[in-house]
C-alpha cells in the first residue's frame, strides 16, 4: 500500500487543553492505549510511533457561532448538490434538516409527502445530482414535560452515562456495545436512537446520531447535542474529514500485508435478509467504496488482526470487503462463507469488529479523538490467541482517499 507523509492524527495534549465541561473517557483495561512501540522496545513495522495520549481528547480553537437551519413552515423544493449525490433520503434529511427526528423522517416518507422529481419516494432511495425534491412543512417534536424521570428514564440515562467517552456542550461520542441497534426496525424494542429521548433539552430538542454502525459491531458512535453541531459533523463526513478506525478478526492472513479494496456495492434483497453483493460499474444501485488494512498480528496463520480504515462509508462495507477478499470477519452471520472452517476453541461466534477510533473536527474548532476498548468478546478472544491489544496502529498514516 502506498503510503503518503502525513501529520500524526493527535498528539498528547495537557488537561488544560480540553474545554470546560467536557468528559474525557478514561480506559478501565490496562495496556489499551495505543503505545509507540511493542514489548521490548522493538518499533512497530509500517508506522511511525505514536506519542502516549489519553484515548479521548480535543483542543479547543476560537469559537465560531453560526446561526442554525430553519425548519421550512411551508412546501419548499431544493435540488440535489454534487455533495448530495447518491445520498439516501433518510440521510439527505438529516443533513439538510439536523432537528428533525428519525421518526419523523419515517413518517413524512411513508405519507408520501416528500417527492423526487414529482414522485414518491422511499428512505432508503438514493438521490442523483440535479434532482429535484419536494420538502413538506416540518417541524421539531413537541418538548417533553420538565418534570422528573421515571425510574425506567433515570436506568436509560444511566446506560448512556456509562457508554460515553466524551461529551462537551455540542458532541457526545457514544461506545455502543455489541447487540445494541443504533435505530429501530422490525423486532427491535430498544435502540440507542430512541434512548436518547431522555436527554432531550429545555427546548425540546433530542441528540441526534451523526452516523451509523452495525448492530453486531461495537464502538465510537457519533452524536450531535445540537443543530448547529448536527449540521457541521454531517458535512465533516459528507466531506471525509472524520478519520475512522476499525480492528477485526479475521480468518486467515491477507496478503499482502497491507493493501487496498476498490470495488463497486449494490443491495441484493431476498425473502429473507439482504446482503451488498461486488458489483459492476453502472449496475443499478452501486455505489463505488474504497477500503485501506492492514494486518497488526496473526495467530498461527489461521487468524489475523488487521486494521482497516474506510474511506467511504457504504453499507457493511468493511464486512463485504473482507469477505470479498477471502478474509471473512470472525463471527458475520452474513458474510463469513468459507466452507470446512471451524471456530477455534473459546471464541464466541460474534462479529469480531470494533469501531476503535474516531477523529474528527470540533464544530466550534479543534478536533476530537476518541478511542474505545475492545468489547467484552473481543477481548477475551485476543486473550485466548495471545494478541497484544496494546500495540499502536499500523494503518493511522493510510491515504485519506
Amino acid at each position: 500500500m502506498s503510503r503518503r507523509d502525513r501529520k500524526p492524527l493527535a498528539k498528547s495534549r495537557s488537561p488544560g487543553d480540553r474545554p470546560k465541561g467536557a468528559t474525557p473517557f478514561r480506559s478501565k483495561q490496562p495496556g489499551d492505549r495505543l503505545q509507540g512501540n511493542r514489548p521490548g522496545g522493538k518499533p512497530a513495522r509500517f508506522a511511525e510511533p505514536r506519542r502516549e495520549k489519553k484515548p479521548a481528547s480535543m483542543v479547543a480553537g476560537p469559537e465560531k457561532i453560526e446561526a442554525e437551519v430553519p425548519l421550512p413552515i411551508k412546501v419548499q423544493t431544493v435540488v440535489v448538490t454534487a455533495d448530495e449525490n447518491n445520498m439516501r433520503v433518510d440521510r439527505f434529511l438529516e443533513a439538510r434538516f439536523p432537528g428533525l427526528s428519525f421518526s419523523h423522517i419515517q413518517r413524512i416518507v411513508r405519507k408520501g409527502e416528500l417527492r423526487v422529481n414529482g414522485k414518491r419516494a422511499d428512505s432508503k432511495d438514493r438521490l442523483e445530482e440535479g434532482q429535484s425534491v419536494r420538502i413538506p412543512p416540518l417541524r421539531l417534536d413537541a418538548p417533553k414535560g420538565t418534570g422528573q424521570l421515571s425510574e425506567a428514564a433515570a436506568k436509560t440515562l444511566q446506560a448512556l452515562r456509562e457508554m460515553t467517552l466524551y461529551e462537551d456542550a455540542d458532541v457526545l461520542v457514544l461506545n455502543k456495545p455489541a447487540g445494541l441497534a443504533v435505530q429501530g426496525g422490525s423486532g427491535i424494542t430498544r435502540n440507542v436512537d430512541s434512548m436518547l429521548e431522555v436527554m432531550r433539552d429545555a427546548k425540546g430538542q433530542k441528540p441526534r446520531l451523526v452516523h451509523r454502525l452495525d448492530r453486531e459491531t461495537s464502538g465510537c458512535l457519533l452524536v450531535a447535542k445540537t443543530r448547529f453541531a448536527a449540521t457541521a459533523l454531517t458535512g465533516s463526513f459528507r466531506h471525509r474529514s472524520a478519520r475512522k478506525i476499525y480492528w477485526a478478526l479475521v480468518a486467515g492472513v491477507p496478503k499482502p500485508k497491507q493493501g487496498r479494496i476498490s470495488t463497486y456495492l449494490a443491495k441484493e434483497e431476498s425473502e429473507e435478509d439482504s446482503i451488498m453483493r461486488i458489483a459492476k460499474h453502472g449496475d443499478e444501485g452501486a455505489s463505488h467504496a474504497v477500503t485501506y488494512y492492514a494486518v497488526v498480528e496473526t495467530s498461527a496463520q489461521k487468524l489475523a488482526w488487521v486494521s482497516l480504515k474506510p474511506v467511504t462509508g457504504r453499507t457493511h462495507q468493511l464486512r463485504a470487503h473482507m469477505a470479498h477478499i477471502n478474509h471473512a470477519i470472525i463471527g458475520d452471520p452474513k458474510y463469513f462463507n468459507k466452507e470446512n472452517w471451524d471456530l477455534p476453541g473459546g471464541l464466541q461466534n460474534r462479529l469480531h469488529l470494533l469501531a476503535r477510533r474516531l477523529v474528527i473536527p470540533h464544530p466550534r474548532g479543534g478536533v476530537i479523538d476518541v478511542s474505545a476498548p475492545l468489547p467484552p468478546h473481543m477481548l477475551q478472544s485476543w486473550n485466548l490467541l495471545g494478541l497484544e491489544f496494546d500495540r499502536f496502529d499500523p494503518i493511522e498514516n493510510a491515504p485519506e482517499e
